[in-house]
């Protein structure tokens, strides 16, 4: 039974690892004040950027409430599900021959333990298009709270 375990764990660990490397990390843009706590931390919305890691040429811009307070000041908060995202072609676009029709680009942790928000990258063949869905998720139920943004793969003209 040890040997199962120690062989689950690996996997585990290998699975994580290959999750990391695909997923972008984040880059703080800013943050703007929303509530005013006199002696504690403000209520704030902040900005992250990031580029797909697989899809060169595509940046996208995620907002997203963050919980002030003593609570908030301490990282004990609960982070609210609101947020937006928006995602732009910022360069040439060039699409891996072997991109999958969907795949978790970014993930951030909004809670202690419970709630993340993360990105998927979907492939609209079709139309040429790719779409990015920005989800709340909890690890106990599922969450409604969703945003879109589309880039059409077009050529590049630079600017």
């Amino acid at each position: 039974m040890f040997r199962y375990h120690v062989h689950i764990s690996r996997a585990a660990g290998c699975a994580a690892l290959v999750f990391l490397a695909t997923t972008a990390r984040a880059e703080d843009v800013g943050c703007t004040s929303t509530t005013f706590h006199l002696f504690s931390p403000n209520d704030k919305v902040c900005v992250q950027a990031f580029d797909d890691p697989r899809v060169l040429g595509v940046t996208c811009h995620i907002s997203q409430a963050k919980t002030g307070g003593w609570k908030g000041a301490v990282g004990v908060a609960e982070d609210p599900s609101r947020f937006s995202i928006t995602c732009h072609q910022v360069g040439p676009i060039a699409i891996p021959a072997d991109l999958p029709k969907e795949e978790s680009v970014f993930s951030e942790s909004t809670s202690l333990i419970f709630k993340n928000t993360k990105v998927v990258r979907m492939f609209d063949a079709k139309r040429n298009t790719l779409v990015y869905v920005a989800i709340s998720k909890r690890v106990i139920e599922g969450s409604p709270m969703n945003a879109i943004s589309a880039v059409p793969i077009m050529p590049w003209t630079g600017r």
